[in-house]
């Protein structure tokens, strides 16, 4: 008698464990509702969840991994930009459809919603700021705008950009990131590749600086221009940088290409960036470039005041 109670209730305890293993997604469901959207991130690479608060104090740099997580334009700013002195320029121009491009869907369909939805006018923001209290001019490309592609409005934003910190005399800043030139404005979003780059020159001849900062992915048309062309190249660890992407090459070459190909790590080992610099640090390694490379002002007074000292001692 005995024994049938006990195994009766076994029977029932394993029946509630069943039942309670049949309710757990809707438990875990009711779970996920009560936590906030947005208030745990997941590490792409390592896996590791990183209170969110807590990432974006580490500029979105994984704690665990050091895995640089993709950050957007107006982030990127705060990150670079001293509080209160970023000052935007030529937000009003719009993209427009000149040759009626329509693949799946007409180009200036896809550019309307792709502006409502993250409330970008296009794929870059320019503007002046100041960099630990040195004057900059900056442009911030983000990719989440049709992949950071190359349009009419990315380069005459940033040739605006450069001409007038030419005109200012400030250092150029330039963060790339970008799938390459918009295909959909065709031969007028490759223009842009000459006519960033011939502003460039200018700003060169005048013995400016300019620093491109390649994240991931920084490829295509943008990469053959103005994001190869800084007096000091620096670049985010791990970012995926090139021109063409890995497949097409592989197929063309019919060959398997190193895991590591067109990383910043690569490219660095073959010379053609000149640093890696961790996100945490870019900042401060900004600063100290610019102020090294500030212009040294010296007055037509000042040079002959040192002209005289300099002859009175040699005659003494």
């Amino acid at each position: 008698m005995a024994n049938n109670e006990e195994s009766r209730g076994l029977k029932s305890l394993l029946d509630w464990f069943a039942n309670r293993r049949k309710s757990g997604n809707i438990n875990l469901e009711r779970q996920e509702r009560e936590i906030a959207d947005g208030l745990w991130h997941k590490c792409p690479k390592c896996g590791v969840l990183t209170y969110t608060k807590d990432l974006r104090a580490n500029q979105m740099v994984c704690t665990e991994c050091g895995h640089h997580n993709r950050v957007d334009s107006d982030e990127r700013i705060r990150q670079l930009i001293d509080h209160n002195t970023w000052r935007p320029m030529d937000e009003h121009l719009h993209p427009t459809d000149p040759l009626q491009f329509r693949d799946r869907k007409p180009y200036s369909d896809r550019l309307r919603e792709t502006q409502e939805k993250i409330g970008l006018i296009d794929a870059v923001k320019t503007g002046l700021g100041q960099i630990n209290g040195l004057p900059v001019a900056l442009g911030v490309m983000d990719f989440r705008f049709m992949g950071g592609s190359m349009g009419s409005v990315v380069g005459e934003k940033l040739t605006r950009m450069i001409e007038q910190a030419t005109q200012r005399r400030y250092p150029v800043l330039i963060v790339c990131t970008s799938g390459g030139a918009r295909m959909q404005e065709g031969m007028l979003s490759l223009m842009q590749m000459a006519k960033i780059s011939a502003a460039l020159e200018r700003h060169r001849q005048e013995r400016l600086l300019y620093i491109p900062i390649l994240t991931n992915p920084t490829t295509g048309g943008v990469t053959a221009s103005f994001a190869m062309l800084g007096d000091i190249i620096i670049a985010e660890p791990k970012a995926t940088i090139g021109f063409a992407g890995r497949r097409v090459i592989e197929q063309t070459l019919r060959e398997k290409l190193p895991e590591d190909f067109q990383s910043a790590e690569d490219l660095l080992k073959h010379g053609f960036i000149d640093d890696i610099v961790p996100r945490t640090q870019l900042k401060n390694t900004l600063a100290q470039l610019i102020a090294l490379h500030q212009p040294v002002l010296t007055t037509p007074h000042m040079v002959l005041w040192e002209t005289m000292s300099l002859s009175s001692t040699v005659a003494e």
